[in-house]
């Protein structure tokens, strides 16, 4: 059991950690991304229809950002409203995310916005959190569904 200090302070550790990941999404800093994860993680963004839900590297999940993200100009996250549980080497973390996908188009149809939450679960090592699960919950998305081929 962690005392009620060392719980505040873990707690604002593991907020940072995901913070952290979609700031660096939106700059596409890839390599300060991968600090953000262990080597495998278990990765669900099946309620966007994105496949079954599975463990995989996470330069593969990396990878897969690079590309789907390339074609656009700018990127936005938005993530708040955060409930965090944290035991002394692990964590669950729930936040609200919006995320904004924006690219100059041909039909002026340039923003694309996904709504939604996610869960997050987080391994404490040495003294970094490291996100080891990640599953988007997509509540709806508005905009131009295809924005990387709008021309």
């Amino acid at each position: 059991m962690i005392n009620p200090l060392e719980y505040l302070f873990e707690k604002d550790k593991v907020i940072e950690t995901i913070n952290h990941l979609f700031v660096f999404t939106d700059n596409r800093d890839w390599e300060s991304v991968k600090k953000c994860f262990t080597d495998n993680v278990y990765f669900d963004m099946t309620s966007m229809g994105a496949g079954k839900a599975e463990l995989l590297k996470s330069a593969q999940i990396i990878e897969a950002w690079n590309k789907g993200l390339k074609p656009m100009e700018a990127i936005h996250h938005q993530v708040g409203n955060y409930k965090v549980e944290v035991d002394e080497n692990t964590a669950n973390a729930f936040c609200y995310g919006v995320a904004f996908h924006y690219r100059k188009t041909k039909s002026e149809n340039n923003i694309r916005t996904f709504v939604g939450s996610y869960n997050f679960h987080l391994t404490k090592i040495d003294s970094s959190w490291l996100i080891d699960s990640f599953r988007f919950n997509l509540k709806f998305i508005d905009g131009n569904p295809d924005l990387e081929t709008d021309n």
